[in-house]
């Protein structure tokens, strides 16, 4: 009693057999495939859409950002080159190597730990634990040094000492300019 039968296979490779009359039948059976088809092409085309909208913005907010002046609160490094020599197990000696940044460099405050019993160089003073140099309107020469001294016993150099040096410039900024141990 059956005139046709048209096979499809659907996406998990399950076959339908659809009986149709043999007049018209590859209309109809392209014509149910039409409608029963899954179409999954649009998925990534959208998705690809949503991506370049969203590189879009974050990119117009970063240059928005630039042209508007909002991340002008940014300040610049200095660049100042101090370093630290342990001369014995009782001194310290502190050097302003200078660099791009020397020119505006006045003030120097140093913290040795152990703590330091005296600072000498010019235009020095300490106050425990803090060597300090500065000069009002003046700079710190490059090649000028400060000299801390320990007179406890042991020596409190003797072992490992961290030095921090922050310095302090012209323009009421400052910024740590050396951190290590010796």
């Amino acid at each position: 009693m059956l005139q046709g039968i048209c096979l499809y296979t659907i996406n998990n490779n399950k076959t339908v057999y659809i009986v149709l009359p043999v007049a018209g039948m590859s209309e109809r059976c392209f014509e149910i495939m039409a409608y029963t088809r899954k179409n999954d092409e649009a998925v990534s085309p959208v998705i690809g859409v949503i991506l370049m909208v969203a590189i879009t913005v974050i990119l117009a907010a970063v240059i928005a950002a630039f042209v508007f002046g909002m991340s002008g609160n940014i300040t610049k490094t200095k660049t100042v080159a101090v370093t630290v020599q342990k001369v014995s197990a009782g001194e310290l000696t502190i050097l302003n190597n200078g660099g791009q940044d020397a020119s505006t460099l006045n003030r120097l405050d140093v913290t040795a730990t152990p703590t330091a019993s005296t600072c000498t160089g010019t235009n020095t003073s300490f106050t425990t634990p803090t060597c300090t140099y500065y000069a009002a309107g003046s700079i710190m020469p490059v090649g000028s040094n400060l000299r801390l001294t320990s007179s406890t016993t042991p020596l409190a150099f003797a072992g490992r000492t961290q030095v921090v040096a922050v310095g302090g410039f012209t323009d009421g900024t400052s910024q740590v300019l050396l951190d290590t141990f010796v």
